[in-house]
């Protein structure tokens, strides 16, 4: 009996060993954990914008705009130029928010690191394009987290290697568009955190039914409020709800009130994607979970 009971016991400590990885959270799943005393964050859009002197997806609008939000979260577009350096930008030409012209894929890095960034005022200013692996950097010194927007010409696998290669999965969200590519990179790296877009009950149940655990997710319910009984839903699986603001609804806070801001954390929205990250913050200190 005793040789049973040992035989057992030293199974399931190997059955531990071999599985507490994908069973137990990371930091980051912890971070992004729901309590009723969970900390309302704010996700600045583009890594940040709308500020004279501060570009889009620009390390030094992230630097600023984390000295007022220590807790900041930067939402950070990634591109890849024509020799496959990956870079940050969210158009697909360069125009709007460089001094330079023509698509982003088609100029060598070589081209692109000459360039200099413009803010939403058309003023060019004296900062240059950022090297993903530069902000993957700044984060890890920083300990700031990023959600990663991949541009549809990059491929996400390989946006999860490289942030694998600089041993940065503490600092990264992974945003993704659909169940199959956020099960894609669930499966190449259960300890990656997503953000999955649960904007209605059709899609909550698509991801409870993905294979996919909840702790590796953060909720995006999209640009517009969602029933409050889908935020109450998510914090049941102890998942933070995330609400874009950005557009409509800074919009409408800037015009109607920043009041606002707290109304929809009192109707369980846990993150503010936001253009707005300076003046959220200032609305929503006021706010009492």
């Amino acid at each position: 009996m005793k040789k049973l009971l040992l035989s057992t016991l030293l199974i399931s400590i190997l059955f531990i060993a071999c599985t507490g990885k994908n069973t137990q959270k990371n930091s980051l799943q912890t971070f992004f954990s729901y309590s009723k005393d969970s900390t309302l964050l704010i996700s600045a859009h583009r890594g940040g914008k709308g500020y004279v002197g501060y570009p889009e997806n620009c390390l030094q609008t992230m630097q600023y705009i984390k000295k007022h939000i220590p807790n900041a979260l930067f939402e950070i577009d990634v591109a890849k130029s024509k020799d496959s350096v990956l870079l940050l930008m969210h158009d697909n030409s360069l125009e709007r928010t460089t001094t330079g012209f023509g698509r982003v894929d088609q100029k060598n890095w070589a081209t692109l690191s000459q360039l200099k960034l413009k803010d939403d005022f058309d003023s060019i200013v004296d900062f240059k394009i950022p090297l993903f692996e530069d902000v993957l950097d700044w984060a890890k010194k920083e300990n700031a987290i990023l959600t990663v927007d991949i541009k549809r010409s990059v491929d996400p696998a390989e946006v999860l290697h490289f942030i694998e290669e600089n041993d940065a999965l503490d600092q990264s969200v992974i945003i993704t568009y659909s169940i199959k590519t956020a099960q894609k990179l669930y499966k190449l790296n259960p300890n990656v955190v997503l953000s999955v877009s649960i904007r209605n009950m059709e899609e909550y149940n698509r991801a409870a039914n993905s294979g996919i655990p909840w702790k590796n997710m953060v909720a995006f319910t999209g640009t517009v409020e969602s029933d409050p009984l889908l935020y109450k839903k998510l914090h049941q699986n102890e998942v933070l709800c995330m609400l874009g603001t950005l557009g409509n609804l800074d919009k409408r806070a800037a015009a109607k009130g920043e009041h606002l801001y707290r109304e929809w954390a009192k109707l369980g929205i846990d993150i503010f994607a936001t253009d707005r990250p300076l003046e959220t913050q200032k609305a929503l200190k006021t706010h009492k979970n």
